[in-house]
């Protein structure tokens, strides 16, 4: 269980380093995404309980608001339907990522590519199966570790042969450091936050468990 936990630390710690917020957080805001896929269902069910542990509990009245609204709209005409359920997608993708500290940029096309770990994350779920996604994220990180590393290494070599020298040689040692340590602060606090039980605890009293 650990070093699953570590994986998905790995992944997020990467994410930050090497993209923007918005590239790390984008996954739900797709058409193919499991957001639109659960609002979908909700649509043509007429059941709202598929969309609202996408969001957060105050503003589960705004969507179910927005909900009924939809319902009544789509009824009208082919036309109306569909947009009635775009904005039914967009007003909730909108609060999702407002609920997680993320900027709506508006929803990108089914197939829009979301990069390997994401789609490894989706895999896993699908097949039952986590050991792929284990395997990817843990070479890349350690591939990112060894390439600041030697660079680090390289640059010692030389950092008494004069101050600029010196001062390259600890750019690369902070970067290197840093690297290092935010993997490692990041794996170690989702660690202890799902011993402690807090993700999970959360998740059954949303559900009413």
């Amino acid at each position: 269980m650990k070093n699953i936990t570590l994986s998905a630390a790995v992944f997020v710690a990467l994410g930050l380093f090497a993209f923007a917020p918005v590239t790390v957080l984008a996954h739900c805001d797709t058409m193919g995404g499991p957001v639109i896929s659960d609002a979908q269902k909700a649509l043509d069910t007429g059941r709202v309980n598929y969309v609202l542990p996408w969001v957060q509990k105050k503003d589960e009245e705004e969507i179910r608001h927005a909900f009924e609204e939809t319902l009544n709209v789509r009824k009208l005409s082919p036309q109306a339907k569909a947009f009635a359920d775009r904005y039914f997608f967009e007003t909730l993708v909108r609060i999702h990522r407002a609920g997680e500290g993320a900027p709506y940029t508006g929803i990108k096309p089914a197939g829009t590519d979301l990069g390997p770990a994401v789609s490894g994350a989706d895999k896993a779920l699908e097949t039952g199966s986590v050991e792929p996604l284990v395997k990817l994220v843990n070479e890349k990180a350690a591939e990112g570790i060894r390439h600041r590393f030697e660079r680090a290494m390289e640059l010692k070599k030389h950092a008494s042969h004069n101050v600029e020298a010196g001062r390259e040689y600890v750019k690369a040692y902070v970067t290197y450091v840093h690297y290092a340590e935010g993997i490692y602060d990041m794996a170690a606090s989702e660690s202890a936050h799902h011993e402690g039980g807090g993700e999970d605890n959360a998740t059954k009293h949303q559900h009413g468990e």
